[in-house]
């Protein structure tokens, strides 16, 4: 594993709670969405860095 793909990996698990603590909080759907769509591409592209596929 790269340095930047596990940082990326990072960053998406600490969006994706993020997003998660904000739906629960009750807050407005945009930012939970944006959250969550910032989280789902930082984990797929610390993934595919990862280079397993090949």
């Amino acid at each position: 594993m790269t340095g930047l793909s596990a940082i990326l990996i990072f960053v998406g698990l600490f969006l994706l709670g993020g997003a998660i603590s904000f739906w629960r909080q009750k807050l407005s759907k945009s930012v939970v969405a944006v959250l969550g769509t910032g989280s789902l591409l930082a984990l797929l592209a610390g993934i595919m860095r990862l280079g397993v596929w090949s």
